[in-house]
């Protein structure tokens, strides 16, 4: 039983990376044994479960049975072992796909309780500032800022964070701070995103929303990249509350136009439709959002 176990599970590996040589790395096999394995199972199986192409590893019909019915079977023995031994008992692997800046400021300090309670469970943090392929790298679960574009995902909202205007003390100190949305114009702009050419709507104590729309002096396609040319007084830039929580802290940035408003970014924590969130998973999230801060409190 444990063997059709290891088959199962190198199986679905092999499925959703599509690489028999990256599986085998992933759960510590050499290629020839992982070969060896996947042909014993579809011995066994009495079909063909994977196709190769000229470019990766696809299922073919049956293998693409196979892989549905397997998720969930893996799914269910993980549950039925992590009930046995308690919350206390969970191992394994969490891997958990996040942006960089976020979670590096917000998920990856907020880890020691977690960690602490869970001695045999080791975390994954996968930071990357692009759209993680949960299944084809293995993620059980990621965050996402943002309107969430892709349905194929089950989601849960763990926040919202405002956004600000901010600049440098220096910056503001040679043009002078805006004080209306029209000044904006007159000020060198920073984006985050290519071709630079932003719009941003600002709401006013009644309410009544003004959008403006800014050509960006200078271009850095990352929050960190964005956060670091403000502190070094380029420009004016939109970032995150949580981006910039420690640089205001620090006087190193400071708001602009703070009696106006701008549209929040929801936090989602999303996984794989059709997959139940592992109990690791859940407990990760369960935490996050126990312990984070509330994202709308001044800063």
């Amino acid at each position: 039983m444990s063997d059709h176990f290891q088959d199962l599970t190198l199986f679905v590996r092999v499925a959703e990376t599509g690489s028999f040589s990256r599986a085998g790395r992933e759960l510590g096999y050499a290629q020839p044994t992982v070969s060896r394995m996947i042909g014993g199972l579809e011995a066994r199986l009495g079909v063909k479960l994977l196709m190769r192409t000229t470019r990766q590893v696809v299922p073919t019909e049956a293998g693409a049975t196979l892989l549905e019915r397997a998720r969930g079977v893996l799914s269910d023995v993980e549950e039925m072992e992590n009930a046995v031994r308690g919350a206390d008992g969970l191992t394994g692997v969490l891997k958990v796909a996040t942006p960089v800046t976020f979670g590096a400021r917000e998920i990856a300090p907020r880890l020691g309780p977690f960690l602490a309670a869970h001695p045999a469970l080791r975390v994954e943090l996968l930071m990357a500032d692009r759209r993680v392929d949960l299944l084809n790298e293995g993620v059980d679960l990621a965050i996402r800022l943002g309107v969430l574009e892709d349905s194929s995902f089950v989601s849960r909202r763990i926040g919202s964070a405002p956004r600000y205007i901010v600049a440098s003390p220096a910056y503001l100190a040679q043009r002078s701070a805006p004080k209306s949305i029209a000044d904006l114009q007159a000020h060198d702009i920073i984006s985050g995103r290519t071709p630079g050419i932003d719009v941003w709507t600002l709401r006013d104590k009644t309410g009544g929303e003004t959008s403006v729309k800014l050509e960006a002096r200078l271009v850095a396609t990352s929050t960190e990249g964005v956060l670091a040319s403000a502190v070094a007084g380029f420009g004016l830039a939109m970032t995150s509350a949580f981006a910039c929580r420690m640089e205001l802290g620090r006087g190193e940035l400071v708001r602009v136009l703070p009696h106006f408003t701008l549209p929040t970014i929801d936090v989602h924590a999303v996984s794989p439709l059709g997959r139940k969130p592992p109990a690791k998973a859940r407990l990760f999230i369960d935490h996050i959002v126990a312990t984070m801060q509330q994202f709308s409190e001044p800063i």
